[in-house]
């Protein structure tokens, strides 16, 4: 049974990230949309799959999975010969890769949700603490990537919520002059192949749901 993907008709948010792994790992799947506008996530039938009603959502031949780092986590898991590792497996490797993965959720998500908020108080005259990724720019400066110096699922988790910040009020906080590893580590993410064709494909889907 091919794998199936829960999500909706946009491919934003988490939707994306599930997505991206696919597409990196090169697993075969199936898409199921799913209405968010319609309320088709929150049927009796979708909410014995996912109990609070959102996507995305796997189906991999009966094993019902949600929430996007765990699906992702899963994916690389069980598809580790297919395409990038993307979770090593080596005994220090995982531990600087779980390290990384606690710093994302716990410390920079968080973060970066209020460098966003000060980042629109920024056109108002208010300065912009940009301090957790001045710390990236630290541990940027010694690997490649967040866990060490190949590419993990931690560092595709930013393109979730990271590339709006991008564009908030007019500043780039994604690829500024003094921080050039970072810089330089945000663009190579922005320019993996999965990425740039999840991008064309969710303008098109945009642009169908706008006619």
């Amino acid at each position: 049974m091919v794998l199936k993907l829960y999500l909706s008709p946009l491919r934003s948010g988490g939707s994306a990230i599930v997505l991206l792994v696919l597409r990196e790992k090169n697993i075969p799947f199936e898409y199921v949309f799913v209405d968010l506008t319609k309320k088709e996530s929150k049927t009796p039938e979708f909410l014995r799959m996912h109990p609070f009603g959102q996507v995305p959502v796997i189906d991999d031949d009966g094993f019902i999975l949600y929430e996007t780092r765990a699906i992702c986590r899963y994916l690389a898991e069980k598809y580790a010969a297919h395409g990038p590792a993307l979770i090593p497996m080596g005994l220090k490797e995982r531990a600087r890769f779980e390290q990384a993965a606690s710093v994302e959720l716990a410390n920079v998500l968080p973060a970066l949700i209020k460098v966003g908020q000060e980042a629109v108080k920024g056109t108002r005259g208010m300065p912009v603490d940009q301090a957790k990724l001045d710390v990236y720019e630290v541990i940027l400066g010694q690997q490649k990537f967040m866990a060490g110096d190949e590419p993990t699922i931690v560092d595709l988790f930013h393109l979730l919520y990271a590339p709006g910040l991008a564009s908030r009020a007019g500043i780039d906080l994604m690829t500024q002059a003094s921080r050039p590893n970072f810089t330089r580590w945000w663009n190579e993410l922005l320019a993996r192949p999965a990425w740039a064709k999840l991008q064309a494909e969710k303008e098109q889907a945009s642009v169908v749901q706008k006619v």
